[in-house]
C-alpha cells in the first residue's frame, strides 16, 4: 500500500487551520499530520511529525512565513507551498518566498469561507502531490535568486521585431524567467510574449520585478501593445493573449475566452495564434511547469516552420510541460536553462545575418541590372 503524503499546515488563522486540512483530506492520498499557528511552532512540529510537504502562510506573528521558509530551507530542505494573500503586499512576499526556495504558491480567496476555498482545492492538492515527488536538488538549484539589481535603461525607440519568441511556463517559472531574461541584451532583436500560469493580480508586480533586473523592457501586456524588439509582454492573470499583424504594426490582444487545458491564460492559445500570424518567424519555448499546456500549440508553430525549444529535464523544477512536447516529437531542440538565453540570441543573430545577406544580394542584383542597361 502506498504511503500517504504527510502534510503540515502552517497558518495563523484558526479558520484556515480547520478548512485547509478538510479540503486536503478529501484526497485519500493526503494525510494532514498537524497544524501550526506560526513559524516557531512549525519548526518544532516538522521535527516531531516529519511531513513530506508544508503549506505556509506568510503573514504570521512571532516568526513570519519568510523567516520560517528560510529556516525550513536551511534545516530541513522540504518542499513548501505558499498559501498567499491575494493582495499587493501578499504578492510581493510571495515572489520573495519563491526566490528563497518555495516550490510554488496558491492565492487565498479574498473571502476565506469554506465555499470560497473550494476554488483553490484542486490546485492546492495537485501542487502538493507534484511537490512531494519533485527532486529537492532541483528545487534548491532553481530557487537560487538572481541578484536583484535595478538596471539603468537608456530611453530608445525600439524598432518593430522581425521575430517573435513565445514562451510558456508554470511551476518554477518566476525564477527561471528572471534567470533567462536578465541575460538578454537591451538591443535583443526579437519581441517576447510570455504566458506564465499565475493568478490575476500577481502578473503586474511580477512584470515590474523582472523589468527592474533586465536590460530588455518587461511589462504586463495590454491589448494593443506593439510587438517591439527588446520588449517582453507578460500575459495578465485570468486573460488569454493572442497576436495580430496589422499594417501599422504587430500587436498583442487580450480576451476572456473560456479556459483551455484548465488554464487562463493558456500557452496553447498564445502558441497557436503566433503560429498562424508569424509562421517561420516564430520561436516557441516551453519551460518548467506541470501539465501539458503548450504542447499542441508548439506543434502548430513547428508545422508552420518555426523553431521549437523545450527546457531540459535536468534544469526543470517540474518537467511536465516540456516533457509533453518532447515525447510527442514537437520540440526540435532541448536546451538547459543556463543556455536558453544564448540559444535565443544565436537564433536571432542568424536571422539578422540572413536578412543582411538578402539585402546585399538584392543590392548587387540591382547594380548588375543597372550596369547591363548602360
Amino acid at each position: 500500500m502506498t504511503e500517504s503524503l504527510r502534510v503540515l499546515v502552517v497558518d495563523d488563522s484558526a479558520l484556515m487551520r480547520k478548512l485547509i486540512p478538510q479540503i486536503l483530506e478529501r484526497d485519500s492520498s493526503i494525510h494532514v499530520v498537524g497544524t501550526a499557528m506560526d513559524g516557531a511552532f512549525a519548526l518544532k512540529k516538522i521535527q516531531e511529525l516529519t511531513p513530506h510537504v508544508i503549506t505556509l502562510d506568510l503573514e504570521m506573528p512571532r516568526m513570519d512565513g519568510v523567516e520560517t521558509l528560510r529556516e525550513i530551507t536551511k534545516r530541513f530542505q522540504l518542499p513548501v507551498i505558499v498559501v498567499s494573500a491575494h493582495t499587493t503586499q501578499g504578492a510581493a512576499a510571495t515572489f520573495k518566498a519563491l526566490a528563497m526556495g518555495a516550490f510554488d504558491f496558491v492565492a487565498k480567496p479574498q473571502d476565506a469561507l469554506s465555499a470560497h476555498l473550494e476554488s483553490i482545492a484542486a490546485e492546492l492538492i495537485n501542487k502538493i502531490k507534484v511537490a512531494a515527488h519533485a527532486q529537492l536538488t532541483r528545487i534548491r538549484v532553481e530557487s537560487d535568486p538572481v541578484p536583484h539589481v535595478r538596471v539603468r535603461k537608456t530611453p530608445q525607440n525600439r524598432p518593430p521585431a522581425r521575430k517573435v519568441i513565445a514562451i510558456g511556463v508554470s511551476t518554477g517559472g518566476p525564477n527561471a524567467l528572471q534567470y533567462m531574461l536578465s541575460q538578454l541584451p537591451a538591443d535583443f532583436p526579437a519581441a517576447i510574449l510570455i504566458v506564465q500560469h499565475m493568478p490575476e493580480g500577481f502578473t503586474e508586480l511580477f512584470a515590474k520585478r523582472l523589468d527592474e533586473c533586465c536590460n530588455i523592457d518587461v511589462r504586463e501586456a495590454q491589448s494593443g501593445d506593439l510587438l517591439l524588439a527588446g520588449r517582453a509582454l507578460i500575459c495578465p492573470g485570468n486573460r488569454h493573449m493572442k497576436v495580430r499583424r496589422l499594417p501599422l504594426g504587430d500587436i498583442a490582444t487580450l480576451n476572456d475566452d473560456s479556459r483551455v487545458n484548465g488554464h487562463r491564460p493558456s500557452v496553447d492559445v498564445l502558441f497557436r495564434s503566433v503560429a498562424s500570424e508569424f509562421g517561420r518567424d516564430a520561436v516557441a519555448v516551453l519551460m518548467t511547469g506541470m501539465g501539458e499546456d503548450g504542447a499542441e500549440g508548439m506543434n502548430a508553430i513547428r508545422s508552420a516552420g518555426g523553431l521549437t525549444i523545450a527546457q531540459s529535464e535536468d534544469s526543470c523544477v517540474v518537467y511536465g510541460m516540456p516533457k509533453a512536447a518532447i515525447e510527442r516529437g514537437y520540440a526540435t531542440r532541448v536546451v538547459p536553462l543556463d543556455a536558453l538565453a544564448n540559444t535565443l540570441q544565436a537564433q536571432c543573430l542568424t536571422e539578422r545575418a540572413r536578412a543582411t545577406e538578402s539585402k546585399v544580394r538584392t543590392g548587387l542584383e540591382a547594380t548588375r541590372k543597372c550596369l547591363e542597361g548602360m
